[in-house]
């Protein structure tokens, strides 16, 4: 996210993303080893930027991506690309959840609500299509009852 950020904020060129990437890393997050999780996140909605573009114009029609601010932007770039091109890696929902949750974090007051709106229509749209099942969470296991006590009864 501050990567993507970073390299909207100051169009920075695209080039310049996997170093954004490895600086930000190292000084945000020196011991911390994603196994490759945040670059590949960020080549991927790079990679697929213009088809994930058109998504946010098409499902957020009354505002032009210019106008989307820079969080809420990058924000949904992420949820996109990881509902739409991750081939099921990420659950759907959870995709979603993250995004609300980087979006309440970062953004402003209506933000969570705005990204919640778009990617949840763009999921229906996919489980229309054809292109996404509806991910159910497990259900919790039963309990078993407790045992009984050899304890004399009074």
């Amino acid at each position: 996210m501050q990567s993507l950020y970073e390299w909207d904020f100051n169009k920075t060129n695209i080039d310049e993303i996997p170093n954004l990437v490895m600086r930000n890393l190292k000084e945000f997050a020196p011991d911390f080893d994603d196994n490759g999780f945040t670059a590949h996140t960020v080549k991927g909605v790079i990679n697929n930027l213009e088809e994930i573009n058109k998504l946010i114009t098409t499902y957020a029609p009354e505002w032009p991506l210019e106008q989307i601010t820079v969080v809420d932007r990058n924000v949904l770039r992420i949820g996109i690309y990881e509902l739409r091109f991750t081939k099921g890696e990420i659950p759907p929902k959870v995709a979603i959840n993250e995004a609300i949750e980087l979006a309440k974090t970062f953004g402003g007051e209506s933000s969570g609500k705005f990204i919640n709106g778009v990617l949840g229509t763009i999921y229906k749209e996919m489980i229309k299509r054809g292109e996404a099942v509806i991910s159910e969470p497990e259900a919790p296991k039963p309990t078993p009852p407790p045992h009984p006590t050899n304890q004399p009864s009074a």
